[in-house]
């Protein structure tokens, strides 16, 4: 049983900061959820998954997931709980933490693979925002999600958490310069939609209406605080706003979000079911 004090457990601590995260390519998963995606992947894509530490009762909690991953043949250390509580960054450790390969997609095969609908998060800050994107692209449909700029870690443990998993389900790609890539994704015939709170083009109805949704779509979300640049804005091929009909003063960027992507998802569907003429 290794404690908070054994090397390997020092060494996968450290993979909490984003500097060692980016120098050892790997990054640590926590809790049944993100596990059990991450066991799942391991079958998809050997080497996802390098090691698994547990407390005596998560593992007697998840006594079919560890059946898994033996079958996987994932190595399962068992820990002590200062050391799972060592693994995490939460006020309650769940006492299982998976430690995988950090892996991003390129965004040129992303983009040559044709995807359909692609989240895109711009300068994004909050990890738990990122995350819970992550999950929604999974759950619309989405072919991908595009980090750009200077946007939060992928893989830091916040976001990590708030994916609930999705971070296994779909290519997580970065792009370093904004610009370069929204002129990627229009040359590959991509609608590339802003979403913006106030001097919109357009809003969400109306481009419904107006078919804009039936397009393959990269969807650009910005910050919390401050949303999209200016000048991103105003490359884009729409500005869109989500129309509010109450009295609420804005969205939260996560809720515009999951509107927006399912807006296109539904969108999409019903083109394909569309008879043909």
């Amino acid at each position: 049983m290794l404690t908070d004090k054994s090397s390997r457990i020092v060494a996968a601590h450290r993979l909490l900061r984003k500097p060692r995260r980016a120098e050892a390519g790997e990054f640590l998963a926590e809790g049944t959820q993100a596990v059990a995606e991450a066991v799942a992947a391991e079958l998809r894509n050997p080497g996802t998954v390098k090691e698994i530490y547990l407390t005596k009762d998560a593992g007697l909690r998840n006594v079919e997931l560890i059946r898994a991953a033996f079958a996987a043949r994932i190595e399962v250390t068992q820990v002590t709980d200062r050391a799972a509580a060592a693994l995490s960054d939460t006020v309650s450790p769940q006492g299982l933490v998976a430690r995988c390969a950090m892996t991003l997609a390129d965004v040129g095969e992303v983009i040559a693979a044709e995807p359909r609908l692609i989240a895109v998060l711009v300068e994004t800050n909050d990890p738990g925002n990122a995350g819970t994107i992550i999950r929604l692209a999974d759950a619309a449909g989405a072919d991908a999600v595009i980090f750009a700029g200077e946007s939060v870690d992928p893989f830091n443990p916040k976001a990590v958490r708030a994916s609930t998993g999705s971070l296994f389900h779909l290519p997580v790609a970065r792009a370093a310069e904004v610009g370069e890539l929204l002129m990627q994704l229009s040359e590959a015939g991509l609608s590339v939609l802003a979403t913006t709170g106030g001097g919109a083009n357009t809003d969400l109805d109306t481009a419904t209406d107006d078919g804009i949704l039936d397009l393959p779509t990269a969807w650009l979300f910005g910050s919390e605080a401050h949303g999209l640049p200016e000048e991103v804005i105003a490359a884009a091929d729409e500005s869109i706003s989500v129309p509010i009909y109450g009295a609420a003063e804005s969205l939260n960027l996560a809720t515009a979000a999951a509107i927006c992507l399912y807006a296109s998802a539904r969108a999409h569907r019903a083109e394909r079911s569309a008879p043909t003429p």
